[in-house]
């Protein structure tokens, strides 16, 4: 095992329903950026009565071309893995259009309660209008005409954020919580490292052998992937548990020190996955602060 992850940056095109396999189709979102690579996947099971799994973005240009190759079809249901905007908001807008049942993820919640004086700087990513007609838990199935859906809980990316298993096709929709370009932000109080780190070896277990994300191409070998990405998030710990006992124990100073050469306009995002890390150390007694753990935040060993 190398300390990289195997990153794959297959770049699906926006704009256009294509099929990927015998059950599955998918369009891409023209929303691509720093952190939704070309665009938001979303994809169409089944032929005839169909479920759309993350209707996308509240684009009405994604959802005018969603509905149009799908003209003839029906949606019976909308699936949503978690409720990040750039996945849920178009979900009233392919609701209206079609009455198709929304089904999946539970509300926005957060990690935990803010501390005192604290801001949530994604406060506004998650659509906290979205409202499921039948939230799915842990084992539970849907079905539709020659495919089976079954949820998954692996909290972490947000703490509502549900993944799919396509039994017939030994494929897991994975969401934001593994994708093949890139890792997955993981940013308190929305999200938690500890919670998604053991999500990460609950899917390491599984015998999937191809996972379709919410961003870019799909997860080859994702049981060999998985594995990368708890070793890299293992050693990215252990590089700011260094930082921290070197003396150099604010996220500002951590974030230079190990995200060398990161662009400016990611330097935000690479903070609150080092806080995050932090959060998840402090929890378990491996750094200590004044007060609890925050953005701004002196830390030090134990």
């Amino acid at each position: 095992m190398t300390d990289e992850v195997p990153f794959d940056r297959d770049a699906p095109e926006p704009g256009r329903l294509e099929r990927l396999t015998p059950l599955v189709r998918r369009l891409v979102a023209g929303n691509g950026g720093p952190f939704t690579f070309t665009g938001t996947c979303t994809y169409v099971l089944g032929s005839g009565r169909v479920t759309v799994l993350d209707p996308g973005p509240g684009d009405p240009a994604h959802v005018a071309t969603l509905l149009d190759a799908l003209r003839g079809e029906t949606v019976e249901r909308i699936v949503l893995t978690h409720t990040h905007r750039d996945h849920a908001d178009a979900v009233a807008a392919l609701k209206e259009a079609t009455g198709a049942e929304i089904v999946g993820c539970g509300v926005h919640r957060a990690a935990r309660p803010l501390a005192l004086a604290e801001s949530n700087l994604l406060d506004a990513s998650s659509n906290r209008d979205y409202r499921p007609e039948a939230e799915m838990r842990e084992g539970d199935v849907i079905g539709g005409p020659g495919f089976t859906l079954e949820a998954l809980e692996t909290p972490g990316h947000t703490m509502n954020h549900l993944v799919f298993a396509l039994r017939e096709e030994n494929a897991i929709f994975s969401g934001d919580h593994v994708m093949a370009w890139s890792t997955s932000i993981v940013a308190p109080p929305d999200g938690s490292m500890g919670a998604y780190m053991v999500s990460l070896q609950k899917l390491m277990k599984r015998e999937e052998t191809v996972y379709w994300p919410g961003h870019g191409g799909p997860v080859r070998e994702p049981a060999r992937f998985v594995r990368a990405l708890l070793h890299h998030r293992r050693q990215r710990e252990a590089s700011i548990l260094d930082r921290v006992l070197a003396g150099e124990g604010t996220v500002p100073a951590i974030v230079e020190a190990i995200y060398q050469g990161l662009a400016p306009g990611l330097k935000g995002a690479a903070g609150l996955s080092v806080f995050a890390h932090l959060e998840d150390l402090a929890a378990r007694g491996l750094v200590r602060t004044d007060g609890p753990p925050s953005l701004d935040a002196v830390f030090r060993g134990p």
